[in-house]
């Protein structure tokens, strides 16, 4: 067993990986030791800065949420490229730059106007596309980190921080561009469906339905809700206004809306997606909603203690 003398005047280069961390950890508690108070301090500013963040983020989501929205988009978009550059993840950044460039294509041709009668199709087939990529991998993250904790890996001859690295970034990819494209697909599907005109935050459509075109992209449909379409199926709601497969799932799944968007009425999301496959879809989404907060909120809050307890003099 290897000691550690208390002035810790050991030569790192010799020792191990593992030797190196116990030096460390050992030099972390003989500084820390005796500090006990402080410590208690600092766990009582995280814990009353965690409360009072809660409390203004909910009024603020409340009482202006766009802005709101607006800025916590803002925020999940740049902060994980803060930390990407400083540490050098060079497999995320490049990832990060090509969703950015093409989703900011997307963006654009949603809000333009007028809008191109292609638009609303593609806005919804790219984010859908990435919400079910997103989706993948998360559950394929999710089994990594699963098998390694039962030591699974080990019949595939893995180390298991290597199966643990692997498992939990495949987890952080599929959690991240799935709140991010989600954020996204709700701003352009406002601006969408405001620019077409069947849907206004009012309430109050601009323009009349007509029974053969749907609300969301503005486009004709073609097949009957009892037929079966070669490439997609035509959806009724409970409101009996009817729509395209892949613009009520965009609109519904993607864009976060649950009313229909002509009138309005709440979308029973159970009975439009009865297929049990179908339902870990609407469930993912839900838990990507949750996270938000942690991505885009948790590093900010974390910094105002860290520069509080600066301004305290706590170490």
């Amino acid at each position: 067993m290897m000691t550690v003398q208390a002035d810790f005047q050991v030569d790192m280069s010799d020792l191990s990986p593992e030797e190196q961390w116990r030096v460390e950890h050992a030099r972390m508690h003989a500084k820390h030791r005796g500090h006990e108070a402080m410590h208690a301090e600092m766990v009582l500013i995280l814990i009353a800065t965690l409360v009072v963040a809660q409390l203004l983020l909910v009024q603020w989501k409340q009482r202006h949420p766009r802005s709101y929205n607006m800025v916590t988009l803002f925020q999940m978009w740049v902060v994980p490229l803060y930390f990407t550059v400083k540490l050098h993840w060079w497999r995320f950044l490049v990832i990060w730059i090509f969703f950015s460039a093409v989703t900011a294509f997307i963006t654009f041709r949603a809000t333009r106007k007028p809008l191109v009668q292609t638009t609303p199709r593609l806005v919804y087939k790219w984010f859908l596309l990435i919400y079910k990529i997103s989706y993948a991998t998360g559950i394929v993250g999710y089994m990594a980190v699963m098998f390694t904790l039962f030591g699974l890996n080990l019949l595939f001859k893995i180390k298991p921080e290597d199966a643990m690295d692997f498992g939990i970034s495949l987890l952080f990819y599929g959690l991240y561009y799935g709140v991010l494209e989600r954020d996204f697909a709700e701003m352009c599907a406002d601006y969408m469906a405001s620019t077409i005109g069947f849907y206004s935050e009012s309430g109050m459509p601009t323009k009349h339905l007509s029974d053969s075109v749907c609300a969301v992209c503005g486009q004709q449909i073609f097949v009957d809700v009892n037929e079966e379409g070669i490439i997609e199926n035509t959806y009724r709601l409970s409101c009996n206004h009817v729509f395209h497969e892949f613009c009520i799932r965009g609109w519904c799944i993607v864009g976060k809306k649950q009313t229909c968007p002509y009138c309005k009425e709440k979308v029973d999301l159970k009975r439009m997606f009865s297929n049990p496959w179908e339902r870990p879809h609407v469930m993912y989404g839900q838990l990507l909603d949750w996270l938000r907060y942690l991505v885009a909120w948790q590093p900010v809050i974390i910094g105002l203690v860290q520069g509080i307890s600066y301004i305290l003099g706590l170490e």
